[in-house]
């Protein structure tokens, strides 16, 4: 048996999860830091440059949405078939992925071209926003092949519980980013200023390196699985494995995108600058909540793991020590939020109208951080089980059947406070139901 394998079913919880999920956290900051980043550089653009990236938001999330949530049905079904000692058919999942991933990024091609600037028009009149939009737009969505399958190679080094190594590669695509965000957007080295279209550029580049560097990996490294042309394998029960995860997951990962969109159509009637402030808000919780993510991350496949090989004790511990380990990232979050609002936002260039306005939002939402501890672990345990459905249940409770009714009836009354304030209420309602659902599950497997 593979040493990592044989680690996530012997190996004491607590060094096995820390062992998993300290590489992802690592990771994630890195990630939300250039995500970060690359918001404060555009800033510098001015306002207008600001939000015409906050609008492309939605669509960008959409790639990684789709990305993720699929790479998680691979991720999931590797870790259970492993479990199981099926490692045929933990090989052709892997495969499989790979393959499906390239044909959606063909799909995203298609839909690039077709829906940035009819989508832009919904949320601006403002022609200058539109083109900027609409220039990073076409890059993001037209060259996210870098994103889609790197995204399933990572989720397939996850499964293997390789976490070191998706660290490295996560870490060197943001460095990449980073360090090319400056040169690209405002002219250096030789290189033309092009705004955000240099910011778009910037962030192709580092996924496609971050893809270069996995089939490296994957072409030398010797693996459990083998991912190569003879196990392409389109049966209907694969197919059926892979999506029933992927699909419920997608939409998972998604609905920022859509609750964002929807969000802006409201604050927009309140000013410009509200949506800005929710834009720098999904940057900023993003430091907070990938984190949190890399916690989930590195407990799926021992839960997956653990699951198939029926060792239900594991997975019930691997649960409690997840919980404990993301509501201290999350109290952290909560703090920041609290008590320097102001200096964080200053981060963005924030002037008087934004800082009035971005303050008091940002202490209100962040009231839902550490009791969206539940819904977040829970639903990646449901992921990692397979039941992709429960998952999905907990997530648009979280961030869609009772925000955006909230945040409509609300703001009626209270204003743009209204949508704030609907956040932590979501986020409350969202980890009961969590909590009654992963009870129900646990007692029946």
């Amino acid at each position: 048996m593979n040493s990592k394998q044989e680690q996530m079913k012997n190996r004491p919880i607590f060094p096995l999860l820390v062992s998993m999920a300290v590489p992802m956290m690592f990771s994630m900051l890195i990630q939300s830091l250039y995500n970060i980043v690359d918001s404060i550089f555009v800033a510098r653009l001015g306002n207008d440059a600001l939000t015409a990236v906050s609008l492309v938001f939605p669509l960008q999330n959409l790639v990684i949405a789709i990305a993720v949530g699929f790479g998680i049905g691979v991720s999931s079904c590797i870790s259970i078939n492993l479990g199981s000692k099926n490692s045929k058919r933990a090989s052709q999942a892997a495969t499989v992925g790979i393959v499906l991933s390239i044909v959606h990024s063909i799909l995203f091609v298609i839909f690039g071209l077709l829906i940035t600037k009819p989508f832009l028009r919904m949320f601006s009149s403002n022609e200058a926003i539109i083109e900027m939009g609409s220039e990073y737009g076409y890059i993001v969505l037209c060259l996210s092949f870098g994103c889609l399958i790197q995204v399933c190679i990572e989720k397939i080094f996850q499964s293997l519980g390789e976490m070191s190594i998706t660290m490295i590669v996560l870490a060197a695509g943001a460095i990449i980013n980073i360090i090319l965000d400056p040169i690209l957007i405002f002219g250096m080295f030789g290189f033309p200023a092009m705004g955000v279209t240099g910011a778009a550029i910037a962030t192709v580049i580092g996924q496609i390196a971050g893809l270069v560097l996995y089939l490296i990996i994957l072409a030398y490294k010797k693996l459990p699985i083998e991912v190569s042309l003879r196990n392409i394998h389109f049966d209907k029960p694969l197919i059926k494995q892979l999506y029933s995860v992927g699909i419920p997951s997608s939409i998972m990962m998604s609905l920022p995108s859509v609750l964002v969109s929807i969000l802006n159509g409201m604050l927009v009637k309140f000013s410009e600058v509200h949506v800005s402030v929710l834009g720098i808000y999904y940057k900023l919780q993003t430091f907070i909540y990938l984190p949190a993510n890399g916690i989930v991350q590195g407990m799926r496949p021992i839960v997956g793991y653990n699951y198939g090989a029926k060792q239900k004790d594991r997975l019930h511990k691997t649960l409690h020590v997840s919980i404990l380990f993301a509501a201290a990232i999350m109290f952290i979050g909560t703090l920041l939020f609290l008590f320097i609002p102001a200096q964080i936002l200053g981060l963005f260039n924030a002037d008087a109208a934004m800082l009035e306005i971005g303050v008091p939002a940002l202490r209100i939402i962040c009231l839902g951080f550490l009791i969206s501890t539940f819904g977040i672990i829970y639903s990646g345990a449901f992921e990692a089980l397979g039941m992709g459905v429960q998952s999905l249940i907990v997530s648009l409770l979280r961030q869609f059947v009772i925000i955006i009714p909230l945040s409509f009836i609300l703001s009626r009354f209270i204003g743009a406070t209204g949508i704030w304030v609907s956040f932590p209420i979501s986020e409350a309602i969202a980890s009961i139901v969590a909590i009654i659902l992963i009870r129900k599950t646990l007692k029946s497997i």
